[in-house]
């Protein structure tokens, strides 16, 4: 007799050229963050006629599904993101986008279909299930608040055992994943920073208070934050992206902007970095007769996975790709991702998948014109995905 992760595995391979056509149909009509309303009646028709209770929201457009089994069973969560980015798509494919200046550069797109292929095949075999399973498609991912926060605020989480997420991932093949014990990604905060002096004429600077010399005493003093006041074992990253000011190559400039992110992958860091980005400011600003406004805000934590599920991503990936597949990623990396709100309040685990093919030309680093996942990576994703809710779903509650 068959067990059901193998006939969820063959309903899997049965429906795999229609979960690709789905991605590219994602793919030609990418929406930005908050915008997802094409992406978000595409997932809701394909849900409902599955046998999915979907619930929806008046403030975004995030779904959350469910299949229920058993009020007194587990529910394990699946989450996917659907927004795009601002940019221009170049890599010439037949489903590029259609939208101008619009593009999936990240892998939204493969994250969404991979996440309604799994729930295709689950609900196929729905009385077969040891649980209940949610699937969360979530807007607003590349937002600086992230969607995330609102999904639980309206209940993504409420029921939920356990969570499992993914990420497109061009630095490993397809038929490869990336796994992580503990801290996985950064966390991701953002400032501004005001800078105010005095006009002057450009030949009589000694009449003015210059805000671009006290501007650049700031951005010196900020890059030596990380390497001087930082224990070197706590990577931590401040930089500045933007820096706006002056009006005339004659006018000492009395107002500058800067912005800027901050990541760091330890509490303590993250929580000591503000106050000594602003005792460098306040000192230079007061030093140079100038003053300030410093606005930092705290974004997502931290992406701490849990060791428990972990396991169960790498024992379930191991029978799909093989032992050898399974990358350790050993380190972390610096981004951010807002997957990280829901394991601050369930167990869960988030892994990376490969999706690099160099004939497909789908090597291309995220949030690059020409990124573009490889479809045979849409396959491995939906059967690693599915057999680890249904590990999960089997396990006895702790």
């Amino acid at each position: 007799m068959k067990t059901i992760k193998n006939r969820l595995f063959e309903t899997i391979e049965k429906i795999n050229d229609r979960v690709i056509e789905i991605r590219h149909d994602l793919h030609a009509h990418p929406e930005l963050s908050g915008h997802e309303e094409h992406t978000k009646y595409l997932v809701k028709g394909i849900l409902e006629a599955s046998g999915y209770t979907v619930r929806e929201s008046e403030k975004h457009f995030g779904l959350i599904a469910d299949l229920r089994v058993d009020d007194n069973a587990r529910t394990v969560a699946i989450r996917a993101d659907m927004d795009a980015l601002p940019i221009e798509e170049q890599t010439g494919k037949p489903y590029s986008s259609r939208e101008k200046g619009i593009m999936h550069a990240c892998g939204h797109d493969s994250h969404t279909a991979i996440a309604l292929g799994t729930a295709i095949a689950m609900a196929e075999h729905k009385e077969a299930l040891p649980g209940n399973v949610r699937f969360i498609f979530q807007p607003s991912e590349e937002s600086k608040e992230g969607g995330s926060v609102e999904m639980i605020a309206d209940g993504a989480l409420e029921g939920v055992d356990g969570i499992f997420g993914l990420h497109a991932y061009p630095y490993l093949k397809t038929g490869q994943i990336g796994y992580k014990y503990g801290v996985m990604m950064a966390s991701a905060d953002i400032f501004s920073i005001e800078v105010f002096g005095k006009s002057a004429h450009g030949a009589r600077p000694h009449e003015g208070v210059d805000a671009i010399l006290v501007t650049a005493m700031i951005v010196n003093s900020l890059n030596h934050i990380v390497s001087r006041m930082i224990d070197p074992l706590h990577p931590a990253v401040i930089s500045l992206g933007t820096i706006e000011g002056g009006r005339a190559s004659n006018i000492i400039c009395d107002h500058v902007l800067l912005k800027g992110t901050v990541r760091t992958i330890n509490e303590d860091v993250r929580s000591n970095i503000p106050k000594m980005m602003e005792a460098s400011i306040k000192g230079i600003s007061e030093s140079m007769g100038a003053t300030y406004n410093f606005d930092y805000e705290f974004g997502q934590p931290e992406l701490i996975n849990y060791d428990k599920m972990v396991d169960i991503i790498i024992g379930e990936a191991k029978g799909v790709i093989g032992e050898e597949n399974c990358i350790d990623l050993v380190d972390p990396v610096m981004g951010g991702e807002d997957f990280s709100e829901y394991l601050k309040i369930v167990p869960g685990a988030f892994f990376r998948l490969g999706t690099c093919n160099e004939e497909k030309e789908t090597c291309v680093s995220q949030h690059n014109s020409r990124f573009d996942v490889d479809d045979d990576a849409l396959q491995v994703g939906m059967k690693i995905m599915g057999a680890s809710a249904l590990a999960f779903l089997g396990q006895k509650a702790e």
